[in-house]
């Protein structure tokens, strides 16, 4: 998370007026009578919420205006969709805003980089996946759980540096030139997390997997040249 007070007002504006529009598309795309019709996607959406506060809560907060936490939203996006991850991300940020975790006026910025921004790399590999129509499921597991997830921390903390560089209020470390070296210690993590709750879902409850092909994962067989007895 980035705190305000090393954000220029334009970066706090145009931050809103990026997340705002994506957030009002998101509500109206969200499948709302399904939602209120089935119960088991209620408590999905309200335990992905509250999950996603809690990991939100545990993180390191450094007097420089910044935190590091963990996103998780490569999981909350396979697990409900796109629109109700958004939705989702929304509820939790605003909890944390309420608990003075986050600045109000630094959020739209802050839902950019660290919810729609997932959400995106999340979805897009979904449909590379869903495109390419693999049978083994751990295809699924690695490309859409793993790399998405390594991919989305990857891309946010680049961005979210890119950011500060640009408007000049952040005082960069000094150890900057050693970045690449701690990337790792950003992306390994955020990666196995979300990888292994999609692999915990795709073997025990893959029901749950909004994008998860069951169909074809788990019916069809992996190879069609094997020979039937």
């Amino acid at each position: 998370m980035i705190g305000a007070e090393v954000l220029s007002p334009q970066s706090l504006t145009l931050g809103w007026l990026i997340y705002l529009p994506v957030v009002i598309w998101a509500i109206c795309r969200a499948p709302w009578v399904e939602l209120f019709t089935d119960r088991r996607r209620q408590h999905l959406l309200f335990g992905t919420v509250f999950a996603l506060f809690m990991l939100w809560l545990v993180r390191r907060d450094f007097d420089t205006g910044v935190s590091y936490h963990f996103i998780g939203m490569t999981a909350v996006t396979l697990l409900l969709d796109w629109p109700l991850a958004i939705v989702g991300g929304l509820v939790a940020q605003a909890g944390l805003v309420l608990l003075g975790r986050q600045d109000l006026g630094a959020a739209g910025v802050n839902g950019v980089l660290f919810i729609l921004l997932p959400v995106l790399v999340t979805e897009c590999c979904a449909i590379l996946v869903e495109r390419a129509q693999p049978r083994n499921p751990f295809v699924y597991i690695f490309v859409s759980g793993f790399f998405a997830a390594a991919l989305s921390a990857l891309l946010c903390l680049l961005l979210a540096l890119t950011l500060l560089w640009w408007d000049e209020l952040f005082a960069m470390p000094y150890w900057l030139e050693d970045f690449i070296g701690y990337l790792w210690l950003i992306i390994f993590p955020e990666a196995f997390i979300n990888g292994m709750i999609i692999s915990a879902l795709v073997v025990f409850s893959p029901e749950w997997l909004e994008t998860f092909n069951r169909t074809r994962y788990l019916s069809a067989p992996w190879n069609d040249d094997d020979p039937k007895s």
